[in-house]
């Protein structure tokens, strides 16, 4: 990246008169900014185009265009993944973990506005899925750019992405304390505890950016007055386990639904298959269409009959019996595979809006099918959606503490904080029991690529084999002769010698060791070979591969230096007392608060 002379001057200027610290002060503050009036333009422009597409779909008076609407959508997204975005658009919060971990929290310039685009697209068109991973994304870019382009060091780097990534949650939801606590507990940000001022000065600055701009209202009014009895507390138990295994049938679907079109040929087959399925979803259910928050307070005003009637599909047997159970259970169903279908498709979103969907319609059937036996005293049924919502997200992204603060703040109010302590501790627990991992670090996981909560892993991993690799060793044909080697050795500083041939690929080494016994026998010179005296190394090291596999394949063979191939092309070596050297240099400038 090119800069001034004049922005290099300031930098300059700043690091005799601001401290760093006052610095990232500063810093949070322009970040919560931005993130916030980029979570209030997403949310703007998504609802007022949903309003549109909605008055559009009356105007033909039946849903026939919730038949087309999600597979434009994906088209659009496609297409702007392809053509702008040149297909590195990444995965929501998985990604930002990712980045974390492997990249020293570098993010592209272009995730500043690409997951808005893409989200927009997916979602406004009927996507059924929600704006809070791409906001979330497109806040810890925002934050990750400015520490870039302010040569912030790592650490200060991944603060100010985290404070990008509270300002999106709490621009786009109004939740600022959930803003914070998702950074610390999804994110796995592990800072101290002065990290907490910087990424909540840029929470709060970003709410108050959404409140300005009027897009920060409730998204879950809820008027009731609810006292907490202790009474309550089996059936909060009970919810506690259901929801758990609910959130592990929705991971479950997820990762199921990426390996069914993960198996379509190419990227237009899977935008044919999704947008087509989610057509028919929407048109039979109209309440899966993009975020349903809509939908959520019918359920919390214990309206669930307005639900019911906004399927058309169903309009001649909705009286019978029964109906309103089994529909608001195939909704829940359905939104998890609708959900699902969006994201493996191709379309961009989150599922922290299903989660609190799916939640919303668990918890209100739950007390709805108690409260339909006659058995003990009757459930508030709309308290019940709430804490349900939050034992789901508990249980799908591992997080307790942000679906207890997001439901309380959301709701603007702490009366059901008991009932949500017990339902999303146990829903998390019973969810652990199964799946290990959050829907979010699963297949990081898999791919060995998850190494939060190992700081020393963290920062070895930022290193690069590129800038270890030893190239000033000489190199010999297997054709040369003994004499040669000899002669080569009189030039040479190093005691390995890799032995290369004319297409460049490695044959074996030699080291000064193997042949100290005959260097000295003149007799021997012509009439011995390279290809005789060489060996296999003990291993070899991929220009490639990630770090800790470097150190597995050292701590494997016991072997302090390693050929470095490109497929089969000799690159050079590696030794592993340069990587350690290079390593504590790193750890120092990388863990330093300046």
């Amino acid at each position: 990246m090119r800069q001034s002379n004049a922005w290099v001057g300031f930098l300059l200027w700043r690091s005799r008169h601001i401290s760093s610290r006052n610095l990232i002060y500063v810093l949070s503050v322009i970040v919560g900014i931005i993130s916030g009036f980029a979570a209030a333009s997403l949310k703007w422009g998504v609802h007022k185009t949903q309003h549109w597409l909605f008055s559009l779909n009356e105007y033909f008076k039946f849903d026939y265009l919730f038949l087309v609407y999600p597979l434009i959508g994906l088209l659009l997204t496609s297409a702007f993944v392809v053509y702008i975005n040149r297909k590195k658009l990444g995965h929501g919060l998985s990604n930002i973990i990712y980045v974390i971990t492997r990249k020293a929290g570098v993010m592209e310039p272009d995730k500043m506005y690409s997951h808005m685009f893409t989200s927009f697209f997916t979602v406004s068109l009927g996507g059924s899925v929600g704006l809070e991973a791409p906001i979330v994304t497109t806040g810890s870019a925002i934050g990750s750019n400015i520490g870039r382009l302010f040569h912030l060091n790592y650490k200060q780097r991944l603060l100010l992405l985290g404070c990008g990534a509270a300002g999106g949650i709490s621009g786009i939801f109004g939740a600022p304390i959930t803003g914070v606590v998702l950074v610390f507990e999804v994110l796995m940000l592990e800072m101290g505890v002065s990290a907490f001022v910087p990424i909540l000065i840029s929470s709060v600055t970003s709410m108050i950016v959404a409140k300005v701009l009027n897009t920060a209202e409730l998204i879950l009014p809820y008027t009731h007055s609810y006292e907490f009895v202790v009474q309550e507390v089996p059936y909060y138990v009970l919810l506690g386990v259901v929801t758990g295994l609910v959130s592990l049938l929705y991971t479950r679907v997820i990762f199921r639904s990426d390996d069914l079109f993960a198996r379509l040929p190419n990227r237009s087959s899977r935008i044919f298959a999704g947008g087509l399925l989610l057509g028919i979803l929407l048109f039979i259910f109209p309440p899966l269409y993009g975020e349903g928050y809509e939908v959520i307070r019918m359920l919390l005003l214990d309206r669930p009959d307005l639900v019911l009637h906004s399927a058309q599909v169903f309009a001649p047997i909705m009286h019978y019996s029964g109906m309103l159970f089994l529909f608001l259970l195939a909704v829940i169903l359905f939104k998890m595979i609708a959900s699902s279908v969006t994201i493996s498709a191709g379309g961009n979103g989150g599922i922290f809006a299903p989660s609190l969907f799916i939640g919303a319609f668990t918890g209100f059937l739950f007390a709805h099918a108690i409260n339909s036996t006659g058995f003990g005293f009757p459930l508030v049924e709309s308290a019940f959606a709430l804490v349900a919502m939050a034992g789901i997200m508990s249980g799908t992204m591992h997080a307790p503490l942000t679906g207890i603060f997001f439901i309380a703040e959301a709701t603007s109010g702490y009366s059901l904080m008991l009932p949500l302590m017990i339902v999303s501790s146990i829903s998390y627990i019973t969810n652990l029991i199964f799946e290990p991992y959050s829907v979010y670090t699963k297949k990081l996981a898999e791919k060995g690529e998850l190494v939060m909560g190992d700081k020393d892993k963290v920062v070895l991993n930022m290193l690069k084999i590129k800038r270890v690799v030893e190239k000033d060793l000489k190199t010999i044909h297997p054709d040369a002769t003994l004499g040669e080697l000899v002669e080569l050795i009189k030039k040479s500083k190093r005691n390995i010698f890799p032995v290369v041939d004319q297409d460049g690929k490695l044959q074996g080494v030699i080291l000064l060791d193997d042949i100290r016994q005959i260097m000295f026998r003149p007799d021997m010179y012509e009439k011995t070979t390279v290809a005789e005296l060489m060996h296999a190394p003990p291993g070899y090291v991929d220009i490639h591969d990630p770090m800790d596999k470097v150190m597995h394949k050292f701590q494997e063979t016991g072997a302090w230096n390693l050929p470095v191939l490109d497929g089969d092309k000799y690159i050079g070596f590696v030794s592993k007392s340069k990587i350690f050297s290079i390593y504590r240099k790193m750890l120092i400038h990388h863990t330093s608060e300046e």
